[in-house]
């Protein structure tokens, strides 16, 4: 069982950065392939970001790439999305996500077991 709780995300403009953590519970955390997903109200949950259990692969939307990074630790068992020149289309509220014994990326939502809370980013001009 892999518990996961996103921080980090906040009211930012423009042109300005974030950076979203996501910290997992489980003793089996360097196994797991996570994700970051993202949630407009009305829409469907869009891939973000996805890194491998090892950190060695990642996948990034075509949206966030170039602006993006997604990294994790797994010494501190946690996962980050570095967001940079963040856009008003950003809004949205962040999920991350897990799923075990994968050292692959997964963009489907249907790939993941376990979800975390969600962190709200709001962009405005």
């Amino acid at each position: 069982q892999v518990q996961l709780v996103e921080s980090g995300g906040g009211s930012v403009q423009t042109g300005e950065s974030l950076t979203l953590s996501c910290t997992a519970s489980g003793r089996t955390w360097s196994n797991n392939a996570a994700g970051w997903f993202r949630l407009v109200p009305g829409k469907e949950r869009d891939f973000v970001a996805a890194i491998s259990s090892s950190g060695l692969s990642t996948s990034y939307a075509r949206f966030v790439q170039g602006r993006f990074t997604i990294s994790r630790d797994n010494s501190k068992s946690v996962v980050y999305l570095q967001m940079s020149n963040l856009k008003s289309e950003d809004t949205a509220i962040y999920y991350c996500a897990a799923r075990q014994g994968a050292d692959t990326v997964g963009l489907d939502t249907d790939e993941y077991a376990y979800w975390g809370q969600g962190t709200q980013v709001a962009v405005s001009s």
